[in-house]
This record gives structure tokens, C-alpha cells and sequence, in this order.
């Protein structure tokens, strides 16, 4: 590389000789941010949905190249965000695309100290035998006046912010139809 064009190639020689006095524009642009193009010009499609993170439902825009999730977007035609996300709705590309999120259920034995791999069936089958016999364990038909209770106080819920409105919802019900009084939500804490 010769001088001349290391200096060419300099911002500050480009924003003295050309058009852009102020280094704002062309100027301060290499070619490599020349030809770079967004990631959603390049999307094959946009999916509308809504940010799962809290209660607000701020619209997000949904961007896939190839069947894979590449952009998250607020999205303008919501009423409700009109196109702004919240740091952790703009953060939730991650939340679907990243190399750290589980893909397996992971279970770790009592007094263990390793986490083994289960399949889903297995863990599901784990989890209603023991719902089921706290509530039998813990369950209150009536106080010591007997007054009807119709409870579990064996069984507690709380809740996530990642869940949407949707999930949370049965989430809620299910724990009310199960006796449990005691259903929280981290959105709400």
C-alpha cells in the first residue's frame, strides 16, 4: 500500500478534500461500512409478535433468512410501542439465538453434584408425581371451624417475565384449579 492511498483511505483527508466538511456523512465511511447492507434487507420474511418479556406487549418485528431468526425489531405499526423496544426487548434476539440457551432438560439428583440429561417424558412424569402428592400431602378441605378451604399451601408458582400474557395466563390457572394460593410473577414483583 502506498502512501497516497494510505492517506486517500485516511477520514480526515476525505472529509478536507470532498464534500463533506463537517465528517458526517461519506466522509467518515470506509468501503467496507460502504457495502455493508442491513440484516433485515436481506430477510426472506417478517413475522409480526409480540415481546414476551412483560405484561406491556410492545409489537416486535421478526426477521428470517434461510428459516433462522437473524433481526429483532420494534415494531412501528404497534399501537402500543410504536416501533421502540425496551432494553430487554431489544435484547431478545439473543433469547431465541443463543449458542448458551438449554435445548435439553437437565436434572440433578438430590445431594448430587452433576446435572444429568432426561428425556422430556421422563421429566414430565418427575414432575406430576411429585405436584400430585404435595397436593395430596398438603391439602385443606376445611379450617378448624369448618369453614370450607379447598387449598394446598404444598404448592407455590412463580411465575417469569419471559412467559407471555398467554402463558402466564394458564400458568395461572392451572395453579388456581390445582387448590394453590400462593401464584406470583416476577413482572409484577
Amino acid at each position: 500500500m502506498g502512501v497516497r492511498t494510505w492517506i486517500e483511505g485516511w477520514p480526515v483527508y476525505r472529509q478536507l478534500t470532498g464534500t463533506d466538511p463537517l465528517g458526517r456523512g461519506a466522509a467518515a465511511q470506509s468501503e467496507r461500512s460502504r457495502s455493508l447492507t442491513a440484516r433485515t434487507e436481506t430477510a426472506d420474511r417478517v413475522a409480526k409478535s409480540v415481546c414476551p418479556y412483560c405484561a406491556v406487549g410492545c409489537g416486535q418485528r421478526i426477521f428470517v433468512k434461510d428459516e433462522k431468526v437473524v433481526q429483532i425489531e420494534g415494531d412501528p405499526d404497534s399501537p402500543v410501542s410504536r416501533g421502540r423496544l425496551c432494553p430487554k426487548g431489544s435484547a431478545s434476539l439473543s433469547l431465541v439465538t443463543s449458542p448458551r440457551r438449554q435445548q435439553h432438560v437437565l436434572y440433578r439428583k438430590p445431594f448430587g453434584t452433576d446435572w444429568e440429561k432426561l428425556d422430556l417424558e421422563t421429566a414430565m412424569d418427575m414432575i406430576a408425581e411429585r405436584v400430585l402428592k404435595a397436593r395430596e400431602q398438603t391439602w385443606e378441605d376445611a379450617d378448624d371451624e369448618g369453614r370450607p378451604l379447598n387449598r394446598t399451601l404444598g404448592i407455590s408458582s412463580l411465575g417469569g417475565a419471559t412467559l407471555d400474557n398467554e402463558e402466564n395466563y394458564l400458568i395461572k390457572k392451572l395453579f388456581t384449579a390445582m387448590g394453590a394460593i400462593q401464584i406470583e410473577n416476577q413482572a409484577r414483583i
